[in-house]
């Protein structure tokens, strides 16, 4: 059962985690590369601002952005800007999101994302979370994939195990723990690969934060993840 209102709090601790280190930061460093390529960590919290914004959106029926042009093209108007006016629109946007989260509604409802995606309504707490806690690693200011909740890299692995399911493109494996417990994911018939790793370095690979060269291998090579 997806507990929405956890979420939502979860995402405003977070929130704050990555506002209060961000904050820590000058003005040269957010022009400094971030962890993902081509962008800036400017680029990442104008990202961050656009996608709480973004969200309002989904949750009151609307297309999540105008276009893919149009995303990328606020994200780059915004990356420039300096950290002061960064983080002023990070907490407003993150503030508009809490508020529109917090109306009463029905979140059993079918809700539409980028690309024709669809989703419940009560899981978009916790892709804004994803959003926060991830971006917060790529900024490469300390917050590292092992600083996550526990509870949260779990849940995370769970999701892009299942998003990977049934793909074609992705040979069918198990993603097996640290603690034991076993993941199927990939494409159809039976596993003949085994993964495994802690659970940072599975989230890293799996998201593609990581080349996955920390992870054990059985049966085969690590196949490459496509693009999320």
């Amino acid at each position: 059962m997806i507990d929405h209102a956890h979420d939502l709090e979860s995402v405003r601790g977070a929130t704050e985690r990555l506002l209060t280190a961000a904050a820590e930061m000058d003005n040269a460093a957010v022009t400094k590369s971030s962890r993902l390529p081509g962008w800036s960590r400017g680029h990442v919290l104008a990202h961050l601002s656009r996608n709480a914004d973004a969200l309002v959106n989904v949750l009151r029926g609307r297309p999540m952005y105008p276009s893919g042009d149009a995303r990328d093209a606020d994200i780059e108007r915004d990356a420039p800007r300096p950290l002061d006016v960064q983080l002023a629109d990070l907490r407003d946007s993150a503030a508009r999101f809490q508020e529109e989260a917090g109306v009463p509604a029905d979140w059993s409802r079918t809700v539409e994302l980028r690309n024709g995606v669809t989703d419940s309504a009560s899981r978009v707490p916790f892709r804004r979370w994803v959003e926060v806690e991830l971006h917060h690693v790529d900024l490469g200011i300390g917050y590292e994939l092992e600083d996550l909740p526990e509870d949260f890299t779990q849940r995370e692995i769970n999701f892009l195990t299942a998003r990977f399911r049934g793909r074609p493109d992705v040979p069918a494996l198990v993603v097996e723990q640290e603690d034991g417990r076993r993941i199927p994911t990939g494409g159809d018939g039976d596993p003949a690969l085994v993964v495994t790793g802690r659970q940072g370095d599975l989230l890293g690979w799996l998201a593609g934060r990581r080349d996955g060269s920390a992870l054990t291998v059985h049966g085969g090579t690590l196949p490459s993840l496509p693009p999320l």
